[in-house]
């Protein structure tokens, strides 16, 4: 059933324009909202039955509900963010960002250019909801009114999009950043014009460190290059936040130092896990177990994907491609994660590499002997863990870059320990 036979559909059950039911379906299926959420939102917004639907009903930003129907707002812009989207091959400029009152804040979309500037105050009057990420959305399309105020609200957010990389989170738009350019790759990716040259990498300020996307690959952002860049949004990467710059980033260099700190943030495993997610984060404790599918591996060559008998589950029966990984549980009293060791860091912990491993397996007729010669060497000791964390319904998993032995006194570390308690 093609989008225009849903929208004459849900216009005829609802006895309101077909072209007014399908611009606001096709707006909310090009923004990856599912068919049945999309039509339902709509029943919400023009009433369950006809004559052109329900009045907007006056709420503050933390009445609005993922259920509410067409609501009207006075709120603060606190940040516009501009990029295109593509649907059925047209491109659309939208604008988004977030609203606040005195009662909370809310993200948006617009659909339309309604000239929205950071710090104004403004009626944002028959404005559709619909879910996003679990929250409410204000969208704001061709039958929403926008009306400026005089007044001033009591708001208790900052106003504009500036940013330290520690305080984004997936889903933030319009943001501004000073940041150095910590690492840098050029790659092709077939994108939705074909082939494109993207830039992507690490980016670092005095607060943290996070993985970036530039899309049109700017001149200005090399290696070690200080930029200040506005109107970038952030998505959600592996388990935790990433910078993107659209067509509509600015970026210009910096009049000024960025201190850049080398260290990964260091933090308990708990503390870590309860954040969702982090990008260069360091933790501290024992190797209690090494879990199976450790050791001498084979995976796909089409995928990647590690295969067990020869079976992919995407590509079936392949030949493998023989590697090295570690999937070691790290526990330091407060919680565990899994840290993933990939083939450099395997063959270190390991003492050789593949052509090692394989004859190893060769001689015991079993490759499962590699594993145990990673268990006998790494359980039971004590580790500082560095790399990536993401968390899922599966449990966490901790990517990782370094993976060294401590060589903290245990007696030391007691007696330090002891002492904080004693304060």
């Amino acid at each position: 059933m093609s989008l225009d036979d849903h929208a004459e559909a849900l216009a005829s059950d609802l006895g309101v324009d077909k072209e007014e039911v399908k611009s606001d379906l096709k707006n909310l299926v090009e923004y990856s909202v599912p068919m049945d959420e999309a039509k339902q939102s709509l029943r919400r917004k023009y009433g369950s039955g006809g004559g052109g639907g329900s009045e907007p009903s006056t709420v503050d930003v933390a009445d609005v509900t993922p259920e509410s129907s067409n609501v009207t707002v006075t709120a603060t812009v606190l940040t516009v963010g501009k990029r295109s989207i593509r649907y059925q091959g047209d491109d659309q400029v939208i604008f988004e960002g977030e609203l606040a009152d005195e009662t909370g804040k809310i993200s948006y979309t617009a659909w339309n250019d309604f000239g929205l500037e950071a710090g104004e105050v403004i009626t944002a009057g028959n404005a559709g909801v619909r879910e996003w990420e679990g929250e409410p959305e204000l969208n704001l399309g061709e039958s929403t009114n926008v009306a400026r105020e005089d007044e001033t609200l009591d708001v208790p957010y900052d106003v504009g999009g500036d940013a330290d990389l520690s305080e984004l989170r997936p889903g933030d738009r319009g943001v501004a950043l000073d940041v150095v350019v910590a690492e840098l790759e050029e790659k092709t990716i077939d994108g939705r014009d074909g082939e494109t040259e993207i830039k992507s990498g690490v980016v670092a300020d005095e607060t943290a460190r996070l993985p970036f996307t530039d899309w049109q690959a700017r001149d200005e952002l090399v290696e070690g290059a200080t930029v200040h860049a506005e109107n970038v949004y952030v998505r959600e990467f592996r388990g935790v936040p990433s910078v993107n710059f659209s067509e509509f980033t600015t970026v210009s260099p910096l009049d000024r130092e960025v201190d850049v700190s080398d260290t990964a943030t260091r933090m308990d495993v708990r503390e870590a896990v309860e954040t969702g997610g982090m990008f260069d984060v360091e933790v501290v404790g024992s190797v209690v177990a090494v879990r199976d599918g450790s050791g001498l591996i084979q995976r796909c060559p089409e995928c990647g994907r590690v295969i067990q008998k020869g079976q992919c589950r995407s590509h079936g029966a392949v030949d493998g491609q023989d590697d090295l990984r570690v999937k070691a549980i790290v526990d330091d009293g407060t919680g565990t994660v899994t840290a993933i060791l990939d083939d450099e860091l395997t063959a270190e912990v390991y003492g050789g590499g593949l052509e090692k491993a394989r004859e190893q397996a060769r001689d015991a007729m079993d490759q499962e002997v590699v594993a145990d010669t990673i268990r006998e060497s790494i359980v039971g000791r004590e580790y500082r863990v560095r790399g990536n964390l993401s968390v899922d319904d599966y449990g966490a998993n901790l990517e990782t870059t370094e993976f060294a032995a401590t060589n903290d006194d245990p007696a030391d570390r007691a007696t330090a320990l002891l002492s904080e308690v004693d304060a």
